[in-house]
């Protein structure tokens, strides 16, 4: 599963259109809001994570929404664990979404790869012993650059 976070800016004249909806129904996205304030006639925000089995399906989402008037910046997370503090419970398994974070068998160990992690955080709440740690880089994209602010 390919799964990015974004800051979505609505303008105030689109916050009545069904934007998410046709987001979900055209492109076979899902997604999880982690935080959203919109309100008719004022500009809207919403910080989402949007999944999807290819990458393709969020990138064309991602252009529809553009296409939408809608403002969309990436907002670039990073989680890693402290291997020193983990002692391999396996909780952080259980949550990960994207199988960033799996249990290798036959050995039990609790491998992680960052390179599927879509940074939504929800081992660093999970974690018993505070093993995994989450930094943001809110960061923009310019005609499909992403640039730091």
């Amino acid at each position: 599963m390919y799964a990015r976070m974004y800051v979505l800016r609505f303008p105030k004249e689109s916050t009545d259109q069904p934007i998410i909806c046709n987001l979900v129904k055209k492109y076979d996205v899902e997604f999880n809001i982690l935080k959203a304030d919109i309100l008719l006639q004022q500009e809207g925000l919403m910080v989402l994570e949007i999944m999807g089995q290819h990458k393709a399906n969020v990138e064309k989402g991602i252009k529809y929404l553009r296409e939408t008037g809608v403002k969309v910046e990436r907002l670039i997370t990073s989680i890693r664990r402290d291997d020193d503090k983990c002692f391999q419970c396996g909780a952080c398994t259980g949550v990960c979404p994207t199988g960033a974070l799996h249990i290798h068998r036959p050995d039990m160990a609790v491998l992680f790869d960052p390179d599927k992690c879509s940074g939504c955080g929800l081992c660093v709440t999970i974690c018993p012993v505070r093993a995994m740690e989450v930094s943001l880089d809110h960061s923009i994209a310019v005609n499909g650059e992403v640039t730091s602010s």
